[in-house]
């Protein structure tokens, strides 16, 4: 009884959020469809429900993770998820992607963190003043290469080694991450919309990913 009424209520905050807004139906993709529970004015309606079964699957999935204290890597750079994509991960000291998916991330993770590793020690210096003995223009050009290497791998710095899962908002967006997650056998978590193909994903929750009270 107590189980659900906690699903029940869970239901409703998803339904508050707006959770259950999909696409329009000219834009659903065929492995959305058991998930839709009607059309509105030519917009999909999720199926809450089924929803909810989803979400305690990939929560049992992440607790799991969480109990070995493994590292879930967090993908979204979408407007709507930018923020909390960052929040949320910087929550739970987690690492994350609300910029552009660097290709190589995850299948050249090698060379990603040779620089990773180039911003921290470039970082350190700047830091200690080790860059006084450059020439104003180097110390420039310097601060730029900073400014763009934390742009990309700011969020990944304590990304040591290849993430155990990933959560991403929008796999449609993020295909490659998708798709480099898949190839190494990485489990990939996602909020996605009627527009997703879903069938490459490993633990899914369908729902509105273009909206940032859905998203948290």
């Amino acid at each position: 009884m107590e189980a659900k009424k906690n699903d029940e209520k869970m239901i409703e905050t998803m339904f508050g959020a707006g959770a259950h807004f999909g696409l329009g139906r000219s834009r659903r993709h065929p492995t959305v469809s058991p998930f839709i529970f009607s059309t509105k004015n030519k917009t999909d309606i999720f199926d809450l429900e089924k929803t909810q079964v989803m979400l305690e699957k990939t929560l049992g999935f992440v607790s799991g993770l969480a109990k070995e204290d493994k590292t879930i890597l967090f993908v979204g750079s979408k407007k709507e998820a930018i923020t909390s994509i960052q929040s949320g991960a910087q929550s739970i000291s987690m690492p994350y992607v609300n910029s552009r998916f660097i290709g190589g991330t995850l299948t050249n993770f090698g060379q990603i963190r040779k620089r990773i590793e180039l911003f921290e020690r470039l970082v350190s210096d700047r830091e200690k003043g080790e860059l006084a003995k450059y020439t104003k223009h180097e110390r420039l050009l310097i601060d730029k290469d900073i400014t763009a290497l934390e742009h990309m791998f700011g969020g990944i710095v304590s990304l040591k080694k290849l993430p155990a899962g990933l959560f991403i908002v929008d796999p449609r967006r993020e295909k490659n991450a998708v798709k480099e997650a898949s190839d190494l056998g990485i489990p990939v978590i996602a909020l996605a919309s009627s527009d997703c193909d879903i069938s490459d994903i490993d633990y899914v929750v369908l729902g509105n990913d273009a909206s940032r009270d859905s998203i948290r």
